[in-house]
């Protein structure tokens, strides 16, 4: 008893990057193992293939329901949702657009991994018409993301039109949401032999070379970020809202670090509230609005981080995309990060939806989560920084269209927290 407290009280993490560099290990110096352990990595295959379904529909539904409250839904509500939905699709082309430039998945390694086979390309019009199910179930059931993330956006905007009626299942939805969370906590128990069985196999085929495209990959999430943050951010300050851009970065320096080491948009919440009204000039009615729903649905980071991992992983596999695969990408790369759920490598979850709408396997997605897995920690805590970068943005923006912006605060001194205190 007292060995297996001491695992857990381990953090998870740390277990993982254990799992990897036993993996490697096992994989350079005894690669006749790397086969015996093989199991182990069928199953973490299987878990995931298990959760992708019911957490694309459980938390797209319950991000969209979260827009419930009336006083969301009014003209500061719409505003901020349309800001957001704009942002989050060019967070995904910036994505996406990075990995095609950079390549970081070319010519990589994975084991026995062979390029998959997509079949003769489905015309557009057939694409959009099966976005539309049929029978629901029968959706559900095949594992077809598109429809199901279709039918996840009418069941969550369903809940929201109801009112009164459609409270019960907003509360059923917030419930599964939560019960999902401690399903996918103790499934993420599993990553760290997940972990050591995929990267075991992939070294032991192919050597250590797997690593440099994870550096790359990595380059690509700082590169990306930086592009949402100082051209499009930048632009939303300085071309739309007219207001100093250097200033507005200056005084959202606190959010941004709180951001990058908790790696949580909920964590930098409090920091926000006071950046925004303090630094920003933000009044407090758009502040207490705009930034709790973008803590919800702004995820300018998560969708980046989807666009690139979605090239990055083709490219592994040796798939080359079409425009009607890109366009597709693009949608539900977007659809799946405003709806992401707060929790560990919640955008791995959302890749494999990626990715199964364009006709990639669960096992050799798997195989891209279990090696781009050890890393994400660091990879998150990146990603997370144009986030909260996002939805300080969007409360300017909409504190300016709506007259509450103190244009004098916003323009002075940043508050010295450190002097107050």
């Amino acid at each position: 008893m007292r060995l297996i407290r001491g695992w857990f009280a381990i953090p998870l993490w740390k277990r993982v990057v254990g799992g990897l560099l036993l993996g490697v290990a096992i994989g350079l110096f005894w690669p006749e193992a790397a086969g015996a352990i093989g199991l182990v990595g069928a199953l973490f295959v299987r878990l995931i293939k298990m959760l992708v379904v019911p957490v694309v529909l459980i938390t797209i539904a319950a991000g969209i329901a979260t827009l419930g409250d009336p006083r969301r839904l009014g003209p500061i509500g719409g505003r901020t949702v349309g800001l957001f939905a704009v942002t989050t699709l060019i967070a995904v082309s910036i994505g996406m657009a990075t990995g095609l430039l950079l390549r970081p998945g070319v010519a990589m390694p994975l084991g026995g991994v062979v390029p998959h086979p997509l079949g003769p390309p489905v015309p557009p019009s057939e694409q959009l018409l099966a976005i539309v199910p049929l029978n629901i179930f029968d959706a559900l059931v095949r594992g077809d993301m598109l429809a199901i993330t279709f039918i996840a956006v009418l069941l969550g905007s369903g809940s929201v039109l109801a009112g009164e009626a459609g409270k019960p299942v907003v509360a059923l939805l917030q419930g599964l949401s939560a019960v999902l969370l401690h399903i996918v906590r103790a499934v993420m128990e599993v990553t760290p032999f997940g972990v050591l069985a995929l990267i075991a196999q992939a070294v032991a085929a192919n050597g250590a070379a797997v690593f440099v495209h994870v550096g790359w990959l990595a380059l690509g999430v700082v590169l990306a970020s930086l592009i949402q943050m100082l051209v499009v951010h930048a632009a939303m300050i300085g071309l739309v809202a007219r207001l100093p851009v250097f200033r507005f970065f200056r005084g959202i320096v606190d959010a941004l670090v709180v951001a990058f080491s908790t790696a949580s948009s909920s964590a930098t919440l409090p920091v926000a509230l006071r950046v925004a009204q303090d630094n920003l000039g933000v009044s407090r009615g758009v502040a207490s609005t705009v930034l709790p729903l973008g803590a919800a649905i702004g995820k300018d980071g998560t969708a980046m981080y989807v666009g690139l991992l979605g090239q990055f992983a083709l490219q592994a596999l040796g798939i080359v995309p079409d425009a009607t695969m890109l366009v597709t990408m693009l949608l539900t790369g977007a659809l799946a990060a405003f709806g992401t759920a707060p929790i560990p490598s919640a955008s791995l979850f959302m890749l494999a939806a990626m990715l199964s709408a364009v006709g990639v396997g669960a096992e050799q997605t798997a195989l891209i989560v279990g090696l781009v897995l050890p890393f994400d920690r660091l990879l998150d805590m990146t990603r997370t920084v144009p986030s909260a970068s996002a939805n300080l943005a969007v409360a300017t923006l909409v504190a300016r269209g709506e007259g509450e912006l103190d244009v004098a605060r916003f323009r002075g001194p940043v508050a010295d927290w450190d002097r107050e205190r």
